[in-house]
């Protein structure tokens, strides 16, 4: 039989075929499986595995429950192959996450957002593509919904701009998929490529959102000039840890889309897995969240029924 780490290596290997990042999983684990050697374990038990779990007392219990989930998906797979391994039970270290409530930008927001974009300062270290780079990313983030890491994974080979689709290939576990884009988002991408070929030429990385050195644009430098702009246009408070996210703009092209199908009359259950797998949505019930999250939502929905049960009595 072969080792934990041995075991690990394969269990990790595996899960990544099936299209799973495992970027956490594959951090603490073999943290893990170092805590059990520390100990002189060759086997996974439940006692082990919930002080390897809290052993940071600062922690939050959702952080205890993450750490103990991955655990726990490591054990069932140990199992397997060693009879004697315990699997933690699901009711160790409870925890319920909650989504949090989105931020629902006005169009007026989104504007305000694009223009301050346009006055980011280009001194050095930065470059003169760097305010055009921010209008043209956070506007085709409200325009499409797609996750920041998409965005930021996207290649010039994934950008037609003629057929007017992007191609998206790092979706959640590794799921593809064709994001349509209106023909005013693609005028915007041709002006910011044709400035980023200008700046960088040959030199420049093959992805579409570049840094300063033509490099893949880093998330976290994303999110500063994110909240920096939250600031300018009075989203955020000059010192608030809390404002509306980045993320949010994904929430409200879902929100616009199904209350523009209300408004149209659509029968938004039905076209409600359009909209999944446009948002790249594993699960249709992740869609459906938006129906119970956002209040204008849940009252087009009453209000279509109340008009069916009116007609049919």
């Amino acid at each position: 039989m072969n080792t934990l780490r041995e075991a690990l290596s394969e269990y990790l290997e595996l899960r990544r075929g099936l299209g799973f990042k495992m970027h956490d999983a594959g951090l603490q684990l073999p943290r893990f499986v170092s805590f059990l050697e520390q100990r002189g374990q060759r086997r996974i038990t439940s006692a082990l595995a919930l002080e390897w779990a809290q052993q940071s007392a600062g922690a939050q219990p959702a952080d205890w429950a993450r750490r103990l989930g991955f655990v726990r998906g490591f054990a069932r797979y140990r199992s397997a192959t060693d009879a004697a391994t315990e699997v933690p039970a699901a009711g160790l270290l409870p925890h319920r996450s909650t989504r949090a409530r989105p931020y629902l930008y006005t169009q007026q927001e989104i504007d305000r957002l694009l223009s301050a974009a346009l006055t980011l300062s280009t001194a050095w270290p930065s470059t003169s593509l760097r305010p055009m780079l921010y209008h043209c990313l956070l506007g085709l983030l409200s325009v499409t919904g797609l996750r920041i890491s998409e965005a930021l994974h996207l290649e010039l080979r994934d950008v037609d701009l003629e057929q007017g689709v992007l191609t998206i290939r790092a979706a959640k576990r590794g799921r593809s998929r064709l994001v349509p884009i209106h023909t005013s988002t693609a005028a915007v991408l041709v002006e910011y490529l044709r400035r980023r070929e200008k700046g960088f030429g040959a030199k420049c990385s093959n992805y579409v959102f570049v840094s300063n050195t033509g490099n893949r644009l880093d998330a976290a430098a994303v999110h500063r000039t994110f909240y920096a702009l939250s600031r300018q246009v009075g989203l955020r408070g000059l010192t608030a840890s809390h404002g509306p996210r980045l993320h949010d703009l994904r929430h409200r092209f879902a929100v616009q889309t199904l209350l523009h199908w209300y408004a149209s009359g659509e029968d938004v259950a039905r076209r409600l897995p359009v909209l999944s797998t446009f948002l790249g949505h594993v699960h249709v019930a992740d869609t459906y969240w938006y129906l119970s999250a956002q209040p204008e939502l849940m009252a087009q929905a009453m209000a279509r029924l109340e008009r069916r049960w009116g007609a049919s009595s």
